[in-house]
């Protein structure tokens, strides 16, 4: 039986991006239980400093990242070769209650932590191959509201979008959304609160 993590069955908005197929859930955890999932998180979670590879120079990544799944999901990306952790009580939770409202099945889950406003991500798009063609992808977001950012790929003349995830919202991302667009966490010039971000992903199997 599922705990009161999950608030009544939220219903996704879609949000109108040309060439994507975006949807958010805004309260798809209530802010009581979103504060206590980030700090459970950020307590037990073995979170890792990687560095990456960007036009061919290293960089050691603006966050800490953990890497969950299951037994065989290698996730590789920028130079990364990341062996999923086995998932913990929470964490099979939070993935069961995603799937139900996303109608979706996922077999790993990448957190990244956000510590403060100088924490960030790249602009890139979720498109490496063992993601599969239309990936879809749903965003768990804890703590400091942050603005995803979206910007067209292949120099397509399209405005950017701008899109802030409240704690204890849920962002899926679907079709070609990955294959049109990128989007990231830029940097703030303002104080910002820790901040935790859960990507569930469907990993393929060579």
């Amino acid at each position: 039986m599922k705990s009161d993590l999950f608030c009544n069955r939220p219903t996704p908005a879609r949000i109108p991006i040309e060439g994507a197929e975006v949807e958010l859930m805004p309260n798809f955890l209530s802010s009581v239980r979103a504060d206590e999932v980030l700090r459970a998180l950020i307590e037990s979670t073995p979170w890792r400093a990687e560095d990456v590879v960007v036009w061919g120079k290293q960089y050691q990544q603006p966050r800490l990242t953990a890497w969950y799944g299951d037994a065989g999901c290698t996730y590789a990306y920028s130079g990364n070769a990341m062996q999923p952790l086995p998932w913990t009580t929470l964490l099979r939770e939070l993935r069961s209650m995603v799937e139900d409202a996303c109608s979706a099945c996922f077999n790993s889950v990448l957190l990244n932590y956000y510590r403060h406003q100088r924490d960030s991500m790249g602009m890139h798009s979720d498109d490496e191959s063992e993601l599969g063609p239309r990936p879809t992808i749903a965003s768990l977001s804890l703590g400091e509201e942050r603005a995803l950012k979206f910007a067209p790929r292949r120099g397509q003349q399209l405005p950017l979008v701008s899109l802030p995830l409240p704690s204890g919202s849920l962002l899926l991302m679907k079709g070609e959304t990955q294959r049109n667009w990128k989007h990231g966490i830029p940097k703030s010039s303002r104080h910002m609160e820790p901040r935790v971000n859960l990507t569930f992903r469907h990993i393929r199997f060579r």
